[in-house]
C-alpha cells in the first residue's frame, strides 16, 4: 500500500477521529502487526499540536499466556499503579485512539471461564474510574491489517497479498478518497438528515420483522434520540468513534423487548466466533439463546452481570451501505455492524439522552438506559428484514423495507 495513502488514512484518524486540539494529550492502543502505521499515526498528532503522544502495545499471544499459566487470583488483581494510571487518565482525559487488528480466533481454547471471572473481579474496582470519564474525552476505533485477520477473510491468498486486499477494504469502507476529511463531512451530514427524520416520528417502539423467523418489538426511552457518525465531548469537541460506521443508533429502554430475533453473521467474544445464533426476549430481557457454535460462551455473555442480558443499543444500517456492498465478511464487529442492523446487548449510551449534559450518569439510567460491564453488538440486518415505527400518536411508519431505509431525505 503506497505510504502517501497510509499517511492520508493517520491523518484521518488524527484530525477527524479523534480531533486532536493544541496541547491535548494522546493514546493510542494498538497490536504489534502495523508498528510503520502506528508510526506515521504519532507522527500525525504531532502535528496537529498535540502535547504528548503515548503508546500501549498488545499481543493476543501473552494473553493467551497469562490465561495459562497465571492465577486468577493474580489476573483478576488492580495492582496500585493501574489504579493511578487510569487515575491520571482522568486527569488528564487524552484523546484515546484504538487501532483493531486481533485475529477473530485469536483467544481459542482460552479457558473461557476463567477469563469471564477475572473480568467479573476487576470491573466493580475499574468501574467507577470509568464512569468518572463518560463523555468526556474524544475517541476513536479504527482498524489496520493483522496477518491472522487478513488470512481469515482471504484464506485463498498468500498472507502479504491477504494483507494488501485488507488494507484496500479498510481504506475504501473508510471513506479514504482525495480529500478523506470532506468525505466525511458530506457522510456525517447524511447521517445527520437521516436522524432529524426519526427523531421527528416520535417513536415509541421499532417492530423488527424477517422471513428467517425474526419478530422482536424494543421500547424506546421517550427522552432518546438517534444519533449517527460524529458526536461531541460534554466540553464539546467534535470526534468521530468509529472509523468506518454507517448506523443511526439509539439507546432502547430497559426492560421493553418482547420477541426473537436471528443473527445473520458470526459474532467475535472474547476472541472466538460464536455463529448461526437466535436471542429470544421477554420483558426486555434475553431468556433463551441457541447457538450452532459456542452456545455455552453465547450463555456467558449473557450472564456476565445483571445488565449483559438486557438490550443497550438499537442501530439501523442498509444493506447498501459501502461495507455490506464489499461483500465481505469480516469477523470484526466495526466492520461488520456497520453492513447491517444490529442490536447490542449490554451497555447503554447516555449521551443519547437528550440534555444528557444537564444530567448525572445515574440519572440517564433511571430513564431506561441499560448499565452492564458488556456491550456486545450482534448483527440482524439482512435483505429479509422490515423494521416498522409504531409511533407515540398511533401511526405506523416504515423504516425498512427488504434491508433497506423506507424514506429518503
Amino acid at each position: 500500500m503506497k505510504k502517501t495513502v497510509l499517511r492520508s488514512y493517520a491523518r484521518l484518524i488524527a484530525r477527524a477521529g479523534v480531533n486532536v486540539q493544541k496541547g491535548q494529550e494522546v493514546l493510542i492502543r494498538a497490536g504489534l502487526d502495523q508498528p510503520e502505521f502506528v508510526r506515521m499515526l504519532v507522527e500525525e498528532c504531532y502535528r496537529a499540536k498535540a502535547k504528548r503522544v503515548r503508546v500501549e502495545w498488545d499481543y493476543e499471544p501473552l494473553r493467551k499466556l497469562d490465561y495459562r499459566y497465571c492465577s486468577q487470583t493474580a489476573l483478576a488483581t488492580v495492582e496500585d499503579w493501574e489504579k493511578a494510571k487510569l487515575e491520571h487518565r482522568v486527569e488528564v482525559l487524552p484523546c484515546t485512539i484504538f487501532l483493531d487488528s486481533f485475529d477473530p480466533d485469536g483467544m481459542k481454547g482460552i479457558n473461557q471461564e476463567k477469563m469471564a471471572k477475572v473480568e467479573q473481579k476487576r470491573f466493580p474496582i475499574l468501574k467507577p474510574i470509568f464512569d468518572s470519564m463518560e463523555n468526556k474525552y474524544p475517541w476513536c476505533i479504527a482498524a489496520v491489517p493483522g496477518a491472522a485477520w487478513a488470512k481469515k477473510i482471504f484464506p485463498e491468498l498468500p498472507k502479504g497479498k491477504a494483507m494488501e486486499k485488507l488494507w484496500e477494504a479498510i481504506l475504501y469502507t473508510s471513506r479514504v478518497t482525495e480529500d478523506p476529511v470532506a468525505a466525511w463531512e458530506a457522510h456525517n451530514a447524511e447521517l445527520e438528515k437521516r436522524c432529524d427524520y426519526l427523531n421527528a416520528l416520535g417513536i415509541a417502539e421499532l417492530h423488527y420483522k424477517g422471513d428467517n423467523g425474526t419478530d422482536l418489538t424494543v421500547g424506546m426511552i421517550p427522552e432518546a434520540i438517534f444519533m449517527g457518525g460524529g458526536e461531541r465531548t460534554l466540553g464539546g469537541q467534535f470526534f468521530n468513534p468509529n472509523i468506518p460506521t454507517e448506523e443511526c443508533f439509539t439507546t432502547p429502554m430497559r426492560g421493553k423487548a418482547e420477541g426473537i430475533v436471528y443473527a445473520t453473521k458470526p459474532l467475535s467474544y472474547s476472541g472466538e466466533l460464536i455463529e448461526n445464533f437466535s436471542v429470544r426476549f421477554e420483558n426486555g430481557k434475553a431468556v433463551e439463546v441457541h447457538a450452532e457454535k459456542n452456545q455455552a460462551l453465547l450463555e456467558k455473555m449473557i450472564s456476565m452481570d445483571e445488565g449483559a442480558a438486557y438490550l443497550g443499543e438499537c442501530a439501523l444500517v442498509p444493506v447498501n451501505s459501502p461495507i455490506a456492498e464489499s461483500a465481505l465478511l469480516f469477523y470484526n464487529t466495526l466492520f461488520d455492524e456497520n453492513a447491517a442492523c444490529h442490536l447490542a446487548l449490554g451497555m447503554g449510551f447516555a449521551n443519547t439522552i437528550r440534555g444528557f449534559e444537564n444530567k448525572t450518569l445515574e440519572e440517564c439510567r433511571q430513564m431506561g438506559v441499560n448499565d452492564s460491564m458488556n456491550h456486545e453488538d450482534f448483527m440482524i440486518g439482512y435483505e429479509g428484514l422490515d423494521i416498522d415505527a409504531l409511533t407515540r400518536d398511533g401511526r405506523t411508519v416504515p423504516i425498512f423495507r427488504r434491508g433497506k431505509w423506507a424514506f429518503e431525505v
